[in-house]
């Protein structure tokens, strides 16, 4: 059983490192835990030494947050590196105060200059959890080396569905030793083992390394919640679960996701992950919600939209068409928590129900393929060029290029997407593609068909890099492993409909 980072002190402590978040050119969300009630304080500083700094508002860390505080600094300078030190007071003597721990991020420009940024999804699933004999999350260090600006977790950023074993037996015959928690020994039901799963995580010291000097922005998937959740999911048999309510299960699992990542406040609708951040003239990422609002699973064919082909939703769709047309950015980064033409299966052993978005049909778009012909049409009718699409989900990395001349819906421009995952769990073999907007396979590395779930010491762990060049905007996609091997790059040279005015 792993034991706490912190705990027998008399004096309160950082528990599990500081992260730094939704870092646009004049603020940012900045996030740490307690290990008991006590009264955050940040100091902010462009010095490594903090030989002038600004101290911030105290933030009380309280129970009910299971004792993390975020605090949103504003009013800072763009394409600036801040240094940031977090520190806990105790709740009656302010006298008495933890050792600060350290962070540093750096804002987004306001001019064209080189952007670096990296995404990938899926942290701790199909068994493997940190064994320390191993090194831990050796993922995260290398992710460390790459001098991001930012990172993308495209969801699964916990499995609250995945207990741990103390051990499993390798194909070699050697032993994968999980580190342990009482929270890992069972599915997450309660709000506290929704927190459980988190704090997990951040027993790596890859990980907290990581937090601590690479801002991150959060989306989520299914396994946040219970694998390939939705509105119709039944847990009636599945006998870890005394819960058998998916709503109280998915809304456990929002307010752990709200409260554990560094992620803002939205005013309009509390909870809200769908998002855009604009990260200079050269880039704007648009986070989508593929989870939260869809209709439960289905077979995926209705000809017409409905109530049982929901997806995003109308709410979300008329956000990020409206979005999408007011961006000036070179580059527009869909960052999509699923990927739109690989065939996912509901029940894969009966390869039936959409769990994504292709239904396997190869026709005109069906159920949930109609919203995003409806996005796709929309981008091509207002001329909306230069959008990448970003994401994870299917434990393989990929490069796919949507091309009109080989789909059966054409009216959309071509478009490429990448698939980078996992970070730190199963690796699998590739999905089947479905051809009604047309993806062409670039590039697979996965698992052989004839195995699944490859430990991460298989080396078959991916995680994608891009770098967009301040002077020529030429947006470089590379896809690398853990050991840091770039095993596929795409460069993309920007499509201006018109010279500039």
């Amino acid at each position: 059983m792993a034991p706490a980072l912190v705990r027998g002190s008399s004096r309160p402590q950082v528990s599990h490192g500081v992260q730094s978040g939704e870092v646009d050119a004049s603020s940012a969300v900045l996030w740490a835990r307690a290990d008991r009630l006590a009264v955050m304080q940040v100091d902010i500083s462009r010095d490594l030494d903090f030989s002038r700094f600004e101290r911030l508002p105290k933030v009380i860390a309280l129970p009910d947050y299971d004792y993390v505080a975020k605090q949103k600094v504003q009013h800072l300078l763009s394409d600036t590196e801040y240094f940031y030190r977090v520190s806990f007071i105790d709740i009656d003597n302010s006298k008495i105060q933890s050792k600060p721990v350290f962070g540093r991020f750096k804002t987004a420009p306001q001019t064209h200059t080189t952007v670096r940024f990296g995404w990938g999804g899926d942290t701790v699933g199909q068994g493997w959890g940190i064994d320390l004999s191993r090194g831990g999350m050796l993922m995260y260090q290398t992710l460390s080396q790459q001098g991001f600006d930012f990172f993308i977790h495209s969801g699964d950023t916990i499995y609250a569905d995945g207990p741990l074993k103390e051990s499993v037996t390798l194909p070699d015959g050697s032993l994968w030793k999980n580190l342990i928690t009482e929270e890992k020994l069972k599915v997450a039901e309660s709000q506290s083992e929704f927190f459980g799963q988190w704090k997990y995580n951040l027993l790596d010291r890859h990980v907290r390394n990581f937090n601590a000097n690479v801002p991150v922005y959060y989306q989520w998937d299914d396994h946040e919640v219970v694998n390939n959740w939705s509105p119709g999911k039944d847990l009636s048999s599945d006998d870890r679960y005394t819960e058998k309510s998916v709503a109280t299960l998915a809304a456990r699992a929002a307010n752990a996701f709200q409260v554990m990542t560094p992620i803002g406040y939205n005013v309009s609708e509390p909870g809200r992950i769908y998002r855009s951040v604009s990260y200079g003239p050269s880039l704007e990422i648009f986070f989508l919600d593929l989870r939260r609002y869809r209709s439960a699973n289905n077979e995926g064919v209705e000809a017409t939209q409905n109530e049982s082909s929901i997806l995003l939703g109308r709410r979300q769709i008329e956000w990020f068409k409206s979005a999408l047309k007011q961006s000036s950015s070179t580059w527009k980064i869909i960052a999509s928590d699923m990927p739109l033409g690989l065939i996912i299966w509901d029940n894969w052993k009966s390869q039936s129900g959409v769990e994504a978005i292709a239904n396997g049909k190869h026709s005109e778009p069906l159920g949930r393929e109609l919203e995003i012909a409806e996005l796709l049409e929309f981008m091509a009718t207002e001329d909306i060029r230069n959008t990448v699409w970003l994401t994870a989900d299917v434990h393989y990395a990929a490069a796919h290029y949507y091309n009109p001349n080989s789909a059966v819906f054409k009216r959309f421009l071509p478009f490429w997407e990448f698939v980078a995952g996992p970070l730190h769990a199963g690796t699998f073999a590739p999905n089947a593609i479905d051809k009604t907007f047309g993806p062409e396979v670039k590039f697979t590395s996965a698992a052989d068909p004839s195995r699944v779930n490859l430990s991460p010491e298989e080396g078959k762990q991916f995680f994608g890099l891009v770098e967009v060049d301040g002077d020529s905007q030429v947006m470089t996609i590379q896809l690398k492993n853990r050991n840091n091997d770039v095993l596929y790059t795409q460069a993309l040279t920007p499509d201006f409909p018109s010279s500039p005015s």
